[in-house]
């Protein structure tokens, strides 16, 4: 009698994603309501803490150490700029902080980006919007709009000197390569294919680049770029 066939294993269950930490910063309640519902209606999602006002959002997130903040550009005590400053200068490991604003040409958003937030989600995003932003910055992305910056970029340097940074001397014909694409809010990998190197190579001269700019991230090297005459400005 032939032995009997065993049957075949189950497939291994997917690892569930471990759980995103975040904190709400807004002066308004139902705002803050609304995102807890989307944001918790997620597996890989959490929200561990609220807070009304920049002066109660700072120890919260000191407190908490959350993965993601997402904070109120315009909020009264402390508006989103002094709290994202607050909190990235006084954390070890601060978490990645996406500003929220009403509308993208807001010149407080782009005080926060300089300050060091990983990007700015408009309040009227919808649901998948908000997700992905939230993960995407968790991973360590920046959550880049290159039209907005652009115009904000216009708009905070007219007028300021046409001489280069002196950093933009320093940069490799690669780093400049990099810096470029950047700009125009690709992602690693999409700037992999578009340069013809591998992933290591292109996080190697991101990094390049984020030292030579004196930048926490992408967004911030991104803004370098403009204040430093290394990408022209146009209105």
């Amino acid at each position: 009698m032939p032995a009997p066939v065993p049957a075949p294993l189950p497939a291994p269950a997917p690892l569930p994603r471990p759980l995103l930490r975040i904190v709400l910063c807004d002066d308004e309640r139902m705002v803050r309501t609304a995102l807890r519902v989307i944001l918790e209606a997620e597996a890989d999602l959490e929200v561990v803490g609220e807070a009304a006002t920049g002066a109660e959002a700072v120890p919260l997130v000191r407190s908490l150490a959350p993965d993601v903040v997402l904070m109120d550009v315009r909020m009264p005590e402390i508006d989103g700029i002094r709290a994202t400053e607050q909190i990235l200068a006084t954390m070890a490991e601060p978490p990645r902080i996406v500003v929220v604003t009403t509308f993208e040409n807001d010149a407080y958003v782009y005080d926060a980006l300089r300050a060091g937030a990983a990007g700015f989600l408009l309040k009227r995003a919808d649901p998948d919007e908000l997700i992905g932003a939230v993960r995407l910055v968790a991973r360590g992305d920046s959550l880049l709009f290159p039209a907005a910056v652009r115009s904000l970029a216009a708009a905070h340097t007219a007028g300021a000197p046409s001489a280069a940074a002196p950093w933009v001397a320093r940069l490799t014909e690669r780093e400049a390569d990099v810096l470029r694409l950047m700009a125009t809010g690709l992602s690693n990998h999409e700037m992999s294919e578009r340069l013809g190197v591998g992933p290591q190579t292109v996080k190697t001269h991101v990094a390049a680049v984020l030292t030579k700019t004196g930048s926490r991230d992408r967004t911030q090297a991104v803004i370098a770029a403009y204040e430093g005459g290394f990408i022209m400005k146009k209105g």
